[in-house]
């Protein structure tokens, strides 16, 4: 991964970008391409964050999503929605022709264990927006299903070896922490940013008093194994159910994932997997492991475009509910045609200011209240929820907005952007 220095002193941009994750790069990527004056700032180095966590599927089939959608929004805006994806998946392969990063061309299936009935609806949903899927009976995983659908030419990479070529050149400034805006300016470390639009894709928002990102969304984790003398199960699966199980091979090792649960909450973690590959891989090996987040929305669709209503020049990528990588190229084409005052037909869907009467939203006001007034230390420096010890990766964890600190106090994931007191 290439290197870059900090930012010192004080400088004017037409683009700022807050974020090194893959949006943020991606942003960048494009405005250079478009011969923008932009600079990105990332508190640490850049892909240090969630984005280098990704299992790395690149599809634009996110669960059983487009049913949802057309239930939602109605069956042009679900069309919409496959057809940015879509394109995003095509920018991808064309990118990666140049690039070494292990793309390849994959299968794509999302799996039900229960329901035949959801699998039919998806099918459905999929029909009235002019997507044809394919209904496969049999998955290649050793588990029970009622089948799964399929869409064909998705793709996985090493996004790794992706974000070290593209970075290369761009104008970047790592170890670099925002911290305040105030309106106009933004304080870092070491001095002051002046820009006349800016793009923040710090994977959760961090200035609060806009947008209701604190009401509007919570982070879910998840959990990786990586296997050697496991199956290649040729294609990638995802379980239709937010806790189920994922499979992909890369590199000869089977990515066994799932275990999720809210961030700060109880839930099966590493040892529901490696019960599972005990269980039906009694012959692999565990080479490694690791865990995620995600930032979950009320509606299931991504937060891309105004910050808020309030703020014309700010802008914002969040919210990709456990589709990161798609979402990241969505954002990227979506931002870079809105901070160049361009129309794009696909930014009324991801407007951050949509309607967030939405069930979900309930359940984070109660998640919220809640913790606020559970009497235990320590708190959390975001809101003041009380944090929740986490014994399998020995962190303290928040289950209103999903924060997480080291044991000794340091801050492992935002929004909050200080370690503990």
């Amino acid at each position: 991964m290439p290197k870059f220095k900090s930012f010192k002193g004080n400088r004017k941009t037409d683009v700022l970008i807050i974020g090194g994750g893959l949006a943020g790069i991606l942003c960048a990527y494009t405005l250079q391409k478009h011969n923008i004056d932009y600079m990105l700032v990332d508190a640490g180095n850049i892909f240090g964050g969630v984005s280098a966590n990704t299992t790395a599927k690149i599809t634009s089939q996110h669960g059983f999503i487009y049913d949802k959608l057309v239930k939602q929004f109605g069956v042009s805006k679900a069309h919409l929605y496959l057809k940015t994806n879509q394109n995003a998946v095509s920018k991808y392969r064309e990118l990666a022709k140049n690039i070494d990063c292990d793309f390849e061309e994959k299968d794509n299936f999302v799996y039900s264990v229960d329901s035949l009935y959801r699998i039919e609806k998806e099918l459905n949903a999929l029909t009235k927006i002019g997507f044809s899927a394919d209904y496969f009976e049999n998955p290649n995983i050793p588990i029970a299903t009622k089948g799964a659908i399929k869409f064909k030419n998705q793709a996985q990479f090493n996004p790794v070896k992706f974000i070290a070529e593209i970075a290369r050149g761009l104008n970047i400034y790592e170890n670099t922490t925002v911290l305040e805006y105030n309106g106009k300016d933004f304080i870092t470390d070491f001095g002051k940013i002046t820009a006349e639009k800016t793009i923040v894709a710090t994977h959760f928002p961090f200035i609060n008093k806009h947008g209701s990102y604190f009401l509007k969304m919570y982070q879910h984790r998840s959990y990786v194994l990586a296997l050697k003398n496991a199956p290649d199960v040729k294609g990638m699966y995802v379980d239709e159910a937010d806790c189920g199980l994922s499979f992909r091979n890369y590199n000869g090792l089977l990515l066994l994932g799932g275990g999720g649960h809210r961030t700060g909450k109880q839930g099966g973690n590493w040892a529901e997997l490696s019960e599972f590959k005990d269980k039906h891989y009694p012959t692999s090996a565990e080479v490694t492991r690791w865990a995620t987040q995600d930032c979950m929305t009320l509606d299931g669709v991504a937060y891309i475009g105004q910050y808020s209503k309030n703020t014309p020049n700010l802008f914002v990528a969040t919210g990709f509910n456990k589709w990161g990588v798609t979402s990241s190229m969505v954002a990227a084409d979506i931002l870079c045609d809105l901070v160049l005052e361009k129309q794009n037909p696909y930014s009324e869907l991801f407007s951050p200011s949509r309607s967030i009467l939405r069930p979900q939203l309930l359940l984070n006001a109660v998640e919220t209240v809640t913790n606020l007034l559970t009497p235990t230390k320590p708190r959390c420096p975001h809101l003041g929820c009380a944090l929740k010890w986490n014994p399998h990766e020995h962190s303290w964890d928040c289950s209103c907005h999903g924060s997480r600190f080291s044991e000794d106090g340091k801050l492992l994931n935002n929004p909050a952007t200080d370690d503990l007191k």
